[in-house]
């Protein structure tokens, strides 16, 4: 998945979007519906109440015109930018019924989307010099994983694979019914010709020459502690230069700087998009 346009929508997230609307809607907002006018307009302005990385924009607008084709939506700040608290992000014009149905689902998103690309940004700036790049992994919520892989992109992460179709990832359970690692690469490279790149998780040194020796593409370095970290990359560096490394599991804001320096070419990190904290974003109206 890679995407270099952030403002690029694909079709299947209109339907994420409507999913999230029905859920949220369902037979109708009973209270906007039992209070405000069909006819009555506003204005409304999405306001950031701390400092963050805006994501999802564009997600934003979408909501609102699955509601209400009608509603008028400018963006005042750029996707992946650094906003301000207090700062104005977007305005809203249209039907105020519209506005009021949209607000949930649409906040929702963009609050999560903006949390997951600032804490994307905090871990790319904490091995800024090294060579590593932060990558995230499918621990995202079901069903939202395109919102979640985007939103580490904004913040200036890359993607792992998208799914389990789109790259070979051979991990622990992988190797115990295959038998061996050996094995599970020599299948995994026969059924698929040699066309895609196959990684095999490690957790000992062990395992580490193994793979070496099944000349298999990346090499993951699972849940190891530094010092064993450090080792593995010297191991397999000095066997072949060519082999991508990664480091996963237990990477935090404390020790990501420390893993990157041990000079591995990929951290992921599932926190991106498993535990994150949501921006907080409020959206005010104005009657016209």
């Amino acid at each position: 998945m890679t995407c270099k346009k952030l403002s690029y929508i694909p079709r299947n997230a209109d339907a994420m979007i409507k999913n999230a609307l029905r859920e949220d809607i369902g037979r109708g907002d009973i209270t906007t519906e039992s209070i405000i006018p069909a006819h009555h307009l506003s204005s409304a302005s999405l306001s950031a109440k701390e400092g963050f990385i805006l994501a999802g924009l564009p997600f934003a607008e979408r909501t609102f015109h699955l509601v209400d084709r009608g509603i008028k939506f400018r963006s005042l700040k750029r996707e992946g930018s650094r906003v301000k608290r207090g700062e104005m992000l977007a305005t809203v014009r249209g039907k105020t019924k519209s506005i009021l149905m949209a607000e949930r689902v649409m906040l929702n998103i963009l609050q999560r989307m903006s949390g997951i690309a600032t804490l994307t940004d905090n871990y790319v700036r904490q091995v800024r010099g090294y060579k590593a790049r932060i990558v995230d992994t499918r621990k995202t919520v079901p069903g939202l994983r395109y919102f979640d892989k985007y939103a580490v992109r904004a913040g200036g992460g890359e993607n792992h694979r998208f799914g389990l179709y789109d790259a070979i990832l051979i991990k622990d359970n992988h190797i115990e019914a295959a038998g061996g690692i050996s094995r599970a690469v020599k299948l995994a490279r026969t059924k698929s010709g040699g066309e895609i790149r196959i990684e095999v998780e490690t957790g000992t040194l062990a395992e580490v020459r193994e793979a070496l020796s099944s000349e298999t593409d990346i090499i993951m370095l699972d849940n190891m502690p530094l010092e064993r970290i450090q080792k593995a990359v010297k191991l397999i560096r000095k066997n072949n230069k060519a082999v991508t490394i990664e480091a996963s599991g237990n990477v935090s804001l404390s020790n990501v700087r420390a893993i990157a320096q041990t000079g591995v070419d990929m951290i992921s990190v599932g926190a991106l998009t498993h535990s994150v904290r949501a921006a907080d974003i409020s959206l005010r109206i104005v009657p016209l």
